[in-house]
């Protein structure tokens, strides 16, 4: 009932308020949602070992943007690695969890291909590929002070 850490959803891209949260079975992946469309996946598992060490860090993994509108649901199935995701644009899309690789959406006419990772796709509504994040985030380190003041010899 105490609060391990209060962090905020730093990412490459503006994510937005978050709108859904999901973990995997074995609590090493954080999966957001969020109300632009984005989905954003964390590694805990070091964190949840020692929370109290500030050395074992919320680790950003990878960023995509899935929907063009709020995400309202999400899992994660780790038999196929795969998130599964809906959103208030009606949607309900599949992606590969490691990576943010489109595989489809429910109710196409094709049969899902979930080991071709290979073959970069996108829906539509969505124009970046997934941002993987290769190395520790500085915005993670960045300290805002509250409230702004006023300095008259700026």
């Amino acid at each position: 009932g105490s609060l391990l850490k209060e962090l905020l959803p730093f990412s490459e891209y503006s994510s937005g308020p978050l709108t859904v949260l999901c973990t995997d079975i074995s609590t090493e992946l954080l999966l957001a949602g969020s109300k632009e469309g984005r989905i954003i996946c964390w590694s805990i598992a070091s964190f949840l070992e020692d929370p109290q060490n500030s050395k074992n860090q919320v680790k950003e993994k990878v960023c995509w943007r899935a929907h063009a509108t709020e995400v309202v649901d999400l899992f994660h199935e780790e038999e196929k690695n795969v998130v599964v995701t809906a959103s208030t644009d009606g949607s309900v899309r599949i992606w590969h969890a490691k990576n943010g690789y489109y595989f489809g959406y429910f109710g196409q006419s094709r049969k899902f291909e979930l080991s071709d990772t290979n073959r970069l796709i996108l829906p539509s509504d969505v124009k970046k590929f997934p941002a993987i994040v290769r190395k520790e985030s500085k915005l993670a380190e960045k300290k805002v002070e509250y409230p702004l003041m006023l300095d008259r010899d700026k």
